[in-house]
C-alpha cells in the first residue's frame, strides 16, 4: 500500500480508473470489475460528476451513482478511498463556492457518501478569485464532506499560484495533481508541472496511465482491428516511436514471466519521482486482471524506457 504524500491516504498501488462505468461498462459489469478490484486489495476509485455527460442519452454522474450503489451493496465505504470532481459537468460548471457546495452535495448523493476522501478541481476556472474556491473547500473540509483537496488539468503557473495563496490565507492546499502522464505522452506533464509537483512535494495521480490502451500491446504495426470503443483515440500513438516503445516493453515483459504490457507501463509511471498512484481503467475482469499486478522494474529497465520514450 500507498500513502499519499501530504494526506494520510493510504491506497492500492493502482487507483481504478471509472470513467467507462454506465458507458462502455453497463452496471452489472462495472460491478463485476470493482469486485475483482477489491479482491485484490484494490481500494482507491476515480470517478468525476462530468462521467458519462458525453454518451448520447446521459446526464453525467452516472459512474458516480454506479460506484454508491456498489458500496452500498457491499457495505464497503469505509474501506474505500474514493476520489470525484467538479468544474466541467455541463450543468455545474466552474469552481464558485456556489457551484462546489451544490456538485459536492448531487456528487454525495449519488455516491450514498457522507464524505469524499479526495475531491478534485477537474479544471482550472480564471473567473472566479482562487481565494474562493479554496475558502469553499475549506468550509467542505470543517463539515466533514471533504477530506482533502487536489487539482487536474491546471497550468503551471495557476498551480503554483494556488499554493502560494493557500499558505498566505490559511487556505486549504491542493495535496496532489492529477495530469496526462504516460510513456508515449511525456512532455505535458515532464516540461512544467512535474517541477511544481516536486517544489511543493505533493504528487501526481496521472491519468491515461497506458495511453488509451495503446500501452496494453493491443496495438502492433499492421494491426488494423482492435476490439475497444476507445481504439480511435489510442491510435495516435501508433507512431514509429510508440511502436519502439513496446518493443522496448515487450523485452522487459519476457524478464518478468511476461507479465502484461499494461503492468510494465504502470510500473515505470510507479518509478517516476513525483508520482505516488496511478490510474487505469477496465472494462472487463480480464482487463482488471493484466493492469493489477504490481510490477517493480530494474533501474536498468527504466532507463531503457526513458531513453526509448524522450
Amino acid at each position: 500500500m500507498i500513502t499519499i504524500p501530504e494526506t494520510d491516504l493510504v491506497v492500492h498501488p493502482l487507483c481504478l480508473g471509472s470513467n467507462i462505468f454506465g458507458s462502455n461498462a453497463d452496471e452489472a459489469q462495472s460491478h463485476d470489475v470493482l469486485d475483482a478490484y477489491s479482491a485484490h486489495a484494490g481500494n482507491f476509485i476515480d470517478t468525476a460528476d462530468v462521467y458519462n455527460q458525453w454518451v448520447e442519452g446521459h446526464v453525467g454522474g452516472e459512474s458516480e451513482t454506479i460506484i454508491g450503489s456498489w458500496m452500498r451493496s457491499r457495505a464497503n465505504r469505509a474501506t474505500m478511498v474514493i476520489a470525484t470532481k467538479v468544474s466541467k459537468m455541463d450543468r455545474r460548471p466552474g469552481l464558485s463556492a456556489a457551484n462546489i457546495f451544490a456538485a459536492c452535495e448531487e456528487s454525495l448523493n449519488r455516491l450514498q457518501s457522507d464524505y469524499i476522501d479526495l475531491y478534485y478541481s477537474h479544471e482550472d476556472d480564471a473567473t472566479v478569485p482562487m481565494e474562493e474556491t479554496l475558502a469553499a473547500y475549506g468550509q467542505l473540509i470543517a463539515q466533514g464532506k471533504v477530506r482533502y483537496i487536489a487539482a487536474s488539468n491546471f497550468l503551471p503557473e495557476r498551480l503554483r499560484l494556488a499554493m502560494k495563496i493557500s499558505e498566505e490565507n490559511y487556505l486549504p492546499a491542493y495535496c496532489a495533481v492529477q495530469d496526462l502522464y504516460n510513456l508515449v505522452d511525456r512532455t505535458t506533464y515532464e516540461n512544467g508541472m512535474a517541477q511544481v509537483v516536486a517544489e511543493f512535494g505533493i504528487s501526481n495521480i496521472p491519468f491515461y496511465g497506458i495511453a488509451r490502451g495503446f500501452l496494453s500491446g493491443k496495438y502492433r504495426p499492421g494491426v488494423t482491428e482492435v476490439d475497444s470503443k476507445r481504439a480511435a483515440g489510442a491510435r495516435e500513438y501508433a507512431t514509429e516511436k510508440g511502436f519502439a516503445i513496446i518493443a522496448a516493453m515487450d523485452e522487459i515483459s519476457r524478464a518478468h514471466n511476461d507479465a502484461p504490457l499494461a503492468a510494465i507501463a504502470l510500473g515505470w509511471l510507479r518509478a517516476q519521482p513525483t508520482v505516488s498512484v496511478p490510474i487505469a481503467s477496465a472494462r472487463t475482469v480480464t482487463q482488471l486482471n493484466e493492469i493489477i499486478q504490481v510490477i517493480e522494474l530494474t533501474s536498468e529497465e527504466i532507463e531503457k524506457l526513458n531513453r526509448v520514450s524522450t
